[in-house]
């Protein structure tokens, strides 16, 4: 496949372009109405119907391929900014103080645009395209809120597919997996309730941070003890708030953390087994202890014919000199699974590495690398006219 998007071609300056202007003004989970409206107007100027509002913010653009009827797919980016300070130096740096674009959304939607601009222009495919541009990616569940606003209903698709920048790969390469990619996501709250006492009694009270202590080490005998070494679980508590001075044992003891794990059954085991710890430990040691654990993200499981189809995709493109197949999945989470859940399809990554790009996503020093814009914008291309285009 030749490049469909050459480097420093006209597009690819607006590509830039509208990538900088992006990146300096974020907009965090469901605020994403500059965007939202930029993004609107551009595909408008396009020439593709467009439906704004699913989710809150989101924005859905359908083109219709000039070959003849087909079946329908949808090319999925994400819109959202982070809550982090920017402390990169550059002109097109975050105007906006304590949010940024720091994990590269802002190429997604520009990449997404770039691919939208070429395929209006040569729509050689049978069928129909959707473009979905989603709010609330990091943490909120902006695909779900797409899916609950009825995405699916009113535009059909037999497949989706989704990509994400990859800063541990080095520009030029990509990874395909013929299944878990990313992990599943949840998020637990832990109250240890004592009785509190002077700091110099302990005798005359039950201390909460002591058995929230012991707590946080017997919870990781269920990753190894319980799950099967085999497979893949994490359970990490985060934070912990207890007291307010240093001669009172206090009352109770808050802990919060995150679990993550590939396989539903394990996911279900991480959830009991520490119901079970959190009530049974802390109750041997005098407390009173309160789980509340809260799904939040499935785990993001690729439909394998749909990999070989990227895969196959991303190895004949001019620009990609290495696919890795298979490759480690990532115990980090995408809300990009709730589409999966509904749609087969993939999600790959796409590599962002580079000498002036070495900063990880969530970084206040990360930039998405403008290099790969025509890299990422020729693959959706490239898809389309693979799974469409033959009718």
């Amino acid at each position: 496949m030749s490049s469909l998007i050459p480097l420093n071609s006209s597009l690819h300056q607006q590509m830039k372009a509208w990538r900088h202007t992006l990146h300096s003004h974020p907009e965090t989970a469901y605020e994403e109405v500059r965007t939202s409206a930029m993004v609107a107007g551009i595909l408008r100027d396009l020439g593709l119907a467009v439906e704004v509002g699913l989710g809150g913010t989101g924005v859905v653009a359908t083109l219709q391929g000039r070959l003849g009827v087909g079946e329908a797919i949808a090319l999925r980016a994400d819109m959202d900014a982070l809550d982090v300070e920017e402390m990169n130096q550059f002109a097109h740096c975050s105007t906006v103080k304590g949010k940024m674009h720091a994990c590269g959304h802002d190429g997604h939607t520009t990449m997404l645009l770039g691919a939208a601009a070429h395929l209006a222009a040569n729509p050689d495919f049978y069928g129909t395209l959707h473009f979905i541009f989603q709010p609330a990616e990091e943490n909120e569940a902006g695909a779900k809120a797409m899916i609950d606003d009825g995405l699916f209903e009113r535009f059909p698709v037999s497949a989706v597919y989704g990509m994400h920048n990859w800063p541990a790969l080095p520009a030029g390469q990509a990874a395909v997996h013929a299944g878990p990619v990313m992990a599943a996501f949840d998020t637990f709250e832990i109250e240890v309730k004592g009785h509190g006492c002077h700091g110099a009694m302990p005798h005359m009270g039950v201390d909460p941070i002591q058995v929230a202590a012991q707590l946080v080490t017997a919870l990781q005998s269920i990753v190894s003890r319980n799950v099967d070494p085999q497979k893949s679980a994490v359970i990490s508590v985060t934070r912990i708030e207890s007291g307010h001075t240093f001669n009172v044992i206090p009352e109770s003891c808050h802990m919060l953390g995150t679990t993550r794990s590939f396989d539903p059954a394990v996911r279900d085991l991480l959830e009991q087994r520490m119901g079970e710890m959190v009530t049974q430990l802390c109750a041997a040691l005098g407390c009173t202890g309160i789980l509340k654990y809260t799904r939040r993200y499935p785990a993001t499981i690729n439909t394998a014919a749909d990999a070989e189809l990227c895969r196959a995709v991303l190895s004949e493109q001019q620009g990609i000199e290495q696919v890795h197949w298979n490759a480690p999945a990532s115990m980090g989470a995408e809300d990009f699974a709730f589409m999966l859940e509904r749609v087969p399809g993939c999600y790959i990554w796409m590599g962002n590495g580079s000498s002036n790009h070495s900063h990880g996503l969530h970084s206040p020093h990360y930039d998405f690398n403008d290099d790969i814009l025509p890299l990422g914008a020729s693959f959706w291309a490239g898809l389309v006219y693979r799974r469409l285009g033959q009718g």
